[in-house]
């Protein structure tokens, strides 16, 4: 489980590498894009019922501390920013909650000196996150992802969930999170909402993450109850990680360009060490498949109860 006060230690090294160069830490909202368009608590079987699942990087290049936790964006019913609520019905476990981390843009802290709130950007709902917002400003490079992830309800049978919100955010092929990070606080690429459709579905078209030091490849989400709920932190009901198959990671790393100093960092970590993820990622671990030239598929079922 995650450690409160060490992930309190972790924040102020957060902060020490933005003044470092490292991350650091318009528009007419989601109301207009309406109008116009645990942790793994290391799944234990109880009494017979297996508890089944299937989706990592954030902070920058070389910076050695992690997006744990933030007293202003961390998340979870405990407050802590760690693995809570884990729970199982039927053969889909409750996600476990997790971290925003520093760079949430959410409105949950800041960056820059004002409330980062992507959410409230026009044209936030949209499927290929790529692109700043105006595309204008910037479009991320990488070896391209398509993410789905399945949103289901353990207190039903693992019923499909469809009308609600997630927003998926990650950082870019160098380890960088738009608007704090070093060189890119002026771009909102790699955030995106998206409501999930009659199968409990959302698909996000976007780059594959690098790896800076301290974290393991990472994609942070939090769930809302629906769209019209999606404009600030305050109405999430659910913060969680996607995890990725390292052997892929090293593959992505090694061949594709761009992603040089994530093949360092990977080969620095593991999930044993990975403030978040050493408890396990059973819940998290996404089902990777495709080539750096054909570009990859990732798919995750996120069960919360509803």
């Amino acid at each position: 489980m995650s450690n409160p006060h060490r992930n309190h230690q972790l924040d102020l090294v957060h902060a020490s590498c933005q003044s470092l160069g490292q991350p650091d830490e318009h528009d007419l909202g989601l109301v207009h894009d309406l109008q116009v368009m645990q942790r793994r608590r290391a799944l234990t079987w109880l009494a017979g019922v297996g508890a089944a699942s299937l989706l990592g990087c954030g902070g920058g290049g070389s910076a050695a501390s992690t997006d744990s936790s933030s007293s202003s964006s961390s998340s979870g019913s405990d407050g802590s920013g760690g693995s809570s609520g884990s729970g199982t019905s039927g053969s889909c476990s409750v996600i476990p909650e997790e971290t925003a981390g520093p760079y949430p843009g959410d409105g949950s802290n800041t960056a820059n000196g004002s409330i980062a709130n992507v959410l409230g950007v026009s044209g936030i709902v949209r499927s290929d996150i790529r692109p700043s917002l105006p595309a204008s400003l910037g479009t991320a490079a990488g070896v391209t992802l398509t993410v789905t992830l399945t949103l289901v309800d353990t207190n039903a049978s693992c019923a499909d969930l469809s009308g609600h919100a997630i927003y998926l955010w990650h950082c870019d092929r160098e380890g960088r999170y738009s608007m704090y990070s070093s060189g890119v606080t002026d771009q909102n690429y790699l955030r995106g909402v998206q409501e999930t459709d009659a199968n409990g579905q959302v698909t996000f078209t976007t780059v594959f993450p690098g790896c800076y030091s301290g974290r393991m490849p990472h994609i942070h989400f939090e769930v809302y109850r629906s769209l019209a709920t999606a404009t600030s932190s305050t109405s999430k009901i659910k913060t969680s990680q996607i995890a990725f198959p390292v052997a892929d990671c090293s593959t992505i790393y090694s061949t594709a360009s761009g992603y040089s100093a994530s093949v360092t960092n990977l080969n620095q970590m593991s999930f044993a060490t990975d403030n978040v993820f050493s408890d396990g990622t059973t819940l998290q671990m996404a089902t990777l498949t495709g080539s750096v030239a054909a570009g990859y598929t990732a798919a995750l079922t996120v069960g919360i109860a509803a």
